[in-house]
């Protein structure tokens, strides 16, 4: 079983005479697609809102895109902030969700009118002292012991260094109200990249379970539910696409069943990154060695610097030797970057297409937490991010960085070394 890329060799090729390799290059038309299913799987919510991650690609050509089909943002910092602002999101598009939060960080969120979620209890006062309150907040919630669909453990919240715990909830919420707050939201993110279509609705059953006690302990009015993220792709070709149709369905019937007997009928708000964009992005690379010893190695013109999931977390990414789509794989290789690390490998004993110095690789599903979570280590450079139109012309989002841009934040030593 393999994946197609979404770009053909011929396209990589006209692309790489302009815009030498590696790049990422993103697919403006599977983007939309994702949007529009999203917004239709739960379009039965006349408030829902998806919030897009901005720390799985934070490119302002990217977010316009989303903003465009109807999608607000989600940030965690600081500049997050800014990018938001300066593509044009402001007050209720924008949800400010962080932990351990600098003072300038909530200034800014305050400034943008952007819906501010709290991690801790203690972030109360904090706000409290800095501006006066918004009508509307949102509290992060942690339940605590471990997250289970059947008898499989998805995550550990306990472990987590997110949220607060109901009890904390709570008190928070009667604190704020006594300072003017008239509206809350509810937060939860309990598990990432899950690939069940149970994960949403096992969540919101529990939130909306949740939003009933947090009422009826506070007399609060929950005006949103935040469901966050979590809901992942296919990174392997065996793995099954999540549906967010039958998602929709399952997360309306908790819905139906658990608040609007309560009288309570808030927005649904998602945090999703990795879903909306990843299956769309490629890293594209070429072949620029060929080793042999007691393995057989490619060594690619990119490295660790630019995908860095693989060597971080041993993560998969499908490969395609492009042009080779339909040859059987008859070899295998590790392939490499050429960082002084050792785990700098996109794969490890892949079987691919006798591969020869020149051809060009696609490297799939980048399209989230790929270029974002670039680096220089080794005095390497981030590469460009290039944007494949609706219409099949290509647009340079981002460009290459340069030498000069790596020893830019030396200009304060001014030749005294």
């Amino acid at each position: 079983m393999a994946k197609r890329p979404f770009a053909s060799l011929e396209k990589i090729r006209e692309i790489a005479e302009i815009h030498p390799t590696p790049f990422h290059i993103y697919d403006e038309a599977g983007i939309r697609k994702t949007a529009r299913d999203l917004l239709s799987a739960f379009s039965w919510n006349k408030g829902f809102k998806e919030f897009f991650a901005v720390k799985a690609l934070p490119n302002p050509v990217i977010l316009n895109i989303l903003k465009e089909e109807g999608c607000g943002v989600d940030c965690s910092s600081y500049t997050e902030l800014l990018l938001a602002k300066a593509v044009g999101f402001k007050g209720s598009e924008v949800m400010f969700s962080s932990n351990v939060t600098p003072k300038e960080d909530y200034l800014l969120a305050r400034e943008l009118g952007a819906y501010i979620n709290l991690d801790d209890a203690s972030d109360a006062d904090i706000v409290t002292d800095l501006f006066p309150l918004p009508k509307t907040m949102c509290l992060r919630y942690n339940p605590g012991g471990t997250f289970a669909i059947g008898n499989t453990i998805m995550d550990n919240p306990q472990d987590a260094k997110y949220g607060m715990t109901e009890e904390q909830m709570v008190e928070a919420i009667k604190k704020l109200m006594g300072r003017g707050v008239k509206h809350f939201g509810i937060h939860a993110f309990l598990s990432s990249n899950t690939l069940t279509d149970y994960y949403y609705p096992i969540l919101a059953e529990m939130m909306f379970l949740l939003a009933v006690r947090v009422k009826k302990a506070t007399g609060a009015d929950i005006s949103f539910i935040n469901l966050s993220g979590g809901i992942g792709i296919p990174y392997m070709p065996e793995d099954e696409k999540v549906d967010i149709f039958h998602v929709g369905r399952k997360v309306k019937e908790a819905y139906e069943s658990i608040l609007v007997p309560e009288g309570m009928e808030p927005s649904i708000f998602a945090e999703l990154g990795r879903f909306m964009t990843g299956p769309h992005g490629a890293l594209v690379t070429r072949v620029v060695h060929e080793k042999k010893i007691y393995k057989d190695y490619l060594g690619v013109d990119a490295c660790a610097a630019d995908l860095m999931r693989p060597a971080m977390y041993g993560a998969y990414h499908h490969i395609t030797v492009l042009g080779k789509e339909d040859e059987a794989p008859a070899n295998k290789y590790d392939v490499t970057g050429g960082l002084c690390e050792n785990n700098d490998k996109f794969a490890i004993d892949r079987m691919l297409p006798k591969t020869e110095i020149g051809d060009l690789l696609f490297i799939h599903d980048t399209g989230a937490h790929g270029f974002s979570m670039g680096y220089n280590y080794n005095g390497k450079l981030r590469s460009a991010e290039i944007l494949l139109k609706e219409d099949g012309s290509f647009r340079l989002i981002r460009r290459a960085e340069t030498p000069d841009d790596y020893f830019s934040t030396l200009d304060i030593l001014c030749g005294e070394y």
